[in-house]
């Protein structure tokens, strides 16, 4: 047996243990240093999911791009429920998701959002179903984690410039991610650089909160860790991302 396929499964036994679900698989981040990390390996699917950006327009345009590009590496149409419909679906496309897979709901408020997002999750077959809400109870957290698990579609609830006391309140999802935008690595040229994001993972079922700075997706929706960072310890990757 392959190295790999025996971290794979440790990580799996280990998720089991920490009542974290994997049965429906997971979505790896394609880094060792972030997927080590996840329960599991990975991003676990059939379960909820939070992405949330912050009021500056530069994170919220960032956080976007971080889910898409998550959603860009998943197979089948994406569900992307909405009060209204803003999404720049060129920008969409440059990191992997073409406008053909996404279909849009436009649920007109936060309530009706998460009704869309249920009744989506019950199909089986969709890549994943994203909703962007201001916020939401824990009972509506639980309803969709339920649907989720049920159908194996991962789900992904999407807070739009999303204050950080406002992720305080309980929820079922299984990660929290919060992305705010970073500067690039300076080219000496008159170019623009590869964007660079934080991305802090503030919450984990059966894992710690994380901190990673982080560049951000390509045409197939993949991020990577700047290259000055990927042999970096933990404790010196931390100070730098403090400082």
């Amino acid at each position: 047996m392959r190295v790999p396929n025996v971290l794979a499964d440790l990580r799996a036994r280990i998720a089991v243990i920490e009542g974290v679900s994997v049965r429906h698989g997971v979505l790896p981040f394609g880094i060792d240093e972030v997927d080590r990390h996840l329960p599991g390996g990975g991003i676990a699917s059939g379960a909820l999911h939070e992405v949330a950006g912050s009021p500056d327009l530069a994170d919220d345009a960032s956080a976007t791009i971080f889910l898409t590009g998550m959603l860009a590496r998943l197979d089948g149409p994406v569900i992307w429920c909405l009060t209204w419909r803003d999404l720049f679906a060129p920008a969409l496309h440059l990191v992997g998701l073409h406008p053909d897979r996404v279909i849009h709901v436009e649920a007109g408020s936060d309530t009706q959002v998460l009704l869309a997002m249920e009744e989506s999750l019950r199909h089986a077959g969709i890549a994943g179903v994203v909703g962007e809400v201001g916020k939401y109870s824990t009972t509506a957290s639980k309803r969709l984690q339920l649907a989720a698990e049920s159908s194996g579609v991962t789900a992904f609830v999407f807070r739009r410039a999303s204050k950080v006391e406002q992720g305080a309140e309980g929820t079922a999802a299984v990660t929290r991610w919060r992305v705010r935008a970073a500067p690039s690595l300076p080219l000496g040229i008159p170019s623009l650089g590869r964007p660079r994001w934080q991305v802090d993972l503030e919450r984990v079922r059966g894992g710690e909160p994380r901190t990673w700075l982080m560049e951000g997706c390509d045409a197939q929706g993949r991020i990577a860790l700047p290259a000055a960072l990927v042999d970096r310890p933990a404790a010196q990757e931390a100070h730098h991302i403090a400082a």
